[in-house]
């Protein structure tokens, strides 16, 4: 896509396919039946933002990923953009909830990457996926299992794969 393009709005499709795969994955029925992630609207934000967040921090692992972890968090802010329209948010303040939204991305990253390089993550998945509502012990193992073997499954696939949207 040219400067042009660019200057007038269009978005380029580099990210979409790895997008595709983040929302499939966070939409995966074990996370809210197994898992008991609330299945609300707030509930399937935040399981998407955590997928997000772990395949961005993935991406920043490798220089080669940089660039395409911001085409993917713009990728990010457009859906979450159409979501709230779609849910009659009007034109006033979407910019509003968007920053909002991008405020707790980066809150559930930096979460995200001290759990997992500290003390273990179930205070972060507590607090970002279960909104500070601690599940049964069973649903948080599920969830934190899940996701440490996703992590492992992303350190395996070249940076390559995962821009194409194969995701493991």
């Amino acid at each position: 896509m040219g400067w042009l393009g660019r200057l007038f709005g269009e978005k380029s499709d580099e990210a979409l396919p790895l997008y595709t795969g983040v929302v499939a994955r966070a939409r995966q029925p074990h996370w809210y039946l197994d898992g008991q992630v609330p299945d609300t609207i707030d509930g399937r934000f935040d399981m998407i933002a955590c997928i997000l967040g772990f395949v961005v921090l993935r991406l920043e692992e490798e220089e080669a990923g940089a660039a395409l972890s911001a085409v993917l968090t713009e990728r990010f802010v457009d859906d979450m953009d159409g979501q709230l329209r779609e849910q009659g948010v009007g034109d006033v303040v979407v910019g509003k909830h968007i920053g909002k939204m991008m405020g707790m991305l980066g809150g559930r990253l930096g979460a995200y990457r001290d759990g997992l390089a500290g003390e273990g993550i179930d205070a972060a998945l507590v607090r970002n996926l279960y909104r500070g509502d601690r599940p049964a012990p069973a649903a948080l193992a599920h969830v934190r299992n899940g996701l440490l073997a996703f992590r492992a499954a992303l350190a395996a696939t070249p940076i390559a794969t995962v821009a194409e949207g194969k995701i493991p």
